[in-house]
């Protein structure tokens, strides 16, 4: 899965540990999701996109199986 998530992050401002922190989620996980080694749950997804005033379909698109 592809994401735009460092985008989002570095233009709120964020460091991966702030993100983590707004997240409930430890700074590993942030730079899993970041480098494309983990997809979220739903429910993560959901927070995230919520954090970042947009859909989830603005943050992860599938990539190539």
């Amino acid at each position: 899965m592809e994401n735009s998530l460092p985008e989002h992050r570095k233009l709120r401002g964020f460091s991966q540990q702030q993100l983590a922190d707004e997240l409930g989620v430890s700074r590993q996980t942030v730079i899993s999701l970041e480098k494309g080694r983990y997809d979220p749950s739903l429910p993560l997804a959901f927070r995230i996109a919520k954090l970042f005033g947009c859909s989830i379909e603005d943050l992860f698109t599938p990539g190539e199986d």
